[in-house]
């Protein structure tokens, strides 16, 4: 079996992979690629093939069972969250979490998702210059804000965690991102035990406090665990969803007319944000429990697998027509009205439970973005984008903008 080196032309492949990611789907809907930070692995292109990965019990999240897994894995403070475990163990996880993080929690920060954006948006349009960073002005510090009250750590030092953070979900080796996953490990473990100490209304207080009706509660290694996930999945994501949506939308004038004579169309347009250049362009690693088929290949049992989200949504023709077009007047949450569209946020048992959060985030950050600034338009003397390394994140470090 050939096996695609993606390494090569790695600046084009992530200034903008989706060529390459159709020139594999025209090939197949699964390949053998070799990627720098895990050497070779499966990755799955195709979108229904993609969906029924995501879904698919034999695809398992736990390190455990890859061969990957070492001591220094297991000393990891952050390891213990859901996202990297499979049934019955993230069942009760998902459970503990999903009672005190509802639908109605969420709704009620609409009025201080609005403030933060506001606020934002006053100091990054205060004084003579105008232009700025979008990335640092508003992108990273509305998620990061609303989390971090959320969850009550609003005095979280977040330069080092930005720092981190951005090294574990866009490594540039393995010993910095090895360094930030233990720093941030040890952070977390203080920032749990500081809230267990002084508890109040918020997200981690009540995580600390929930329990099920048989007396189950989370573990301080849980703990840590779901503190690690909420603020990494809570704010990251986020982040590119904002720069991305505004960088798609500066890029197709008409459409970016086509929103600022209608709000009304704000809803499908981040859904189409979140289609065309979503925020994460594959899924964390998945390991073969057993060899299965999919796409007319077997992958051999413990063999570690890639799901693109990118390219699964970029190749959803049979969904969406004109896949490749910037549209933010189809329904790309229905996708023809065949039932879930894209995959941004995932499919299954890890489908985002942030998901709401990251809608709603959206919306108001781009609306009021538009409002605020009507002649908004990237900056010319911006210099090249930078984009994040690895095939996880998709996004830019910086977006600079002018009004």
């Amino acid at each position: 079996m050939t096996v695609v080196d993606l390494s090569d032309h790695a600046e084009e492949f992530a200034a903008d992979p989706y060529p390459y990611y159709a020139k594999l789907r025209a090939a197949g809907p699964v390949h053998r690629v070799r990627t720098e930070s895990a050497g070779e692995v499966w990755l799955i292109v195709g979108h229904d093939e993609a969906r029924r990965a995501l879904a698919n019990p034999r695809l398992s999240k736990d390190w455990r069972i890859s061969g990957l897994w070492d001591e220094t894995s297991a000393d990891n403070l952050i390891s213990a969250n859901m996202l990297e475990t499979d049934p019955p163990h993230h069942t009760r996880l998902r459970g503990l979490v999903a009672r005190e993080f509802t639908g109605r929690r969420i709704e009620a920060l609409r009025p201080q998702v609005q403030r933060v954006t506001d606020e934002l948006l006053d100091a990054m349009t205060a004084g003579e210059n105008r232009t700025a960073d979008l990335v640092d002005s508003l992108a990273f510090p509305l998620p990061m804000t609303v989390i971090c009250e959320l969850l009550g750590v609003p005095d979280l030092d977040r330069a080092a965690f930005r720092g981190w953070s951005n090294e574990i979900v866009a490594p540039t080796g393995a010993e910095a991102e090895g360094a930030a996953v233990q720093a941030m490990g040890e952070y977390l473990a203080e920032l749990v035990e500081d809230k267990r100490s002084s508890p109040g209304d918020d997200l981690m207080s009540a995580l600390i406090r929930t329990q099920d009706e048989d007396g189950d509660r989370l573990t301080p290694d849980e703990l840590i665990g779901m503190a690690f996930l909420l603020l990494i999945a809570g704010h990251e994501t986020t982040v590119n969803l904002i720069s991305n949506g505004v960088r798609a939308l500066l890029a197709h004038p008409e459409q970016l007319a086509a929103l600022r004579a209608d709000f009304g169309l704000i809803d499908s347009a981040v859904e189409e944000m979140l289609r065309y250049d979503g925020p994460v362009e594959n899924a964390t690693y998945r390991f073969a429990r057993e060899p299965f088929e999919i796409g007319g290949l077997v992958i051999p049992a413990g063999d570690s697998v890639l799901v693109s989200l990118a390219a699964a949504a970029d190749g959803a023709a049979d969904r969406f027509p004109d896949p490749d077009r910037f549209d933010i007047t189809r329904t790309a949450a229905t996708g023809k009205g065949r039932g879930p569209g894209h995959l941004a946020f995932g499919h299954g048992l890890h489908f985002c439970l942030g998901a709401p959060l990251a809608r709603m985030e959206g919306r108001i950050a781009v609306r009021t973005l538009l409002e605020r600034c009507p002649d908004l338009a990237l900056a010319p003397d911006g210099g090249p984008l930078e984009w994040l390394p690895g095939l996880l994140m998709r996004g830019v470090r910086r977006l600079e903008v002018r009004w």
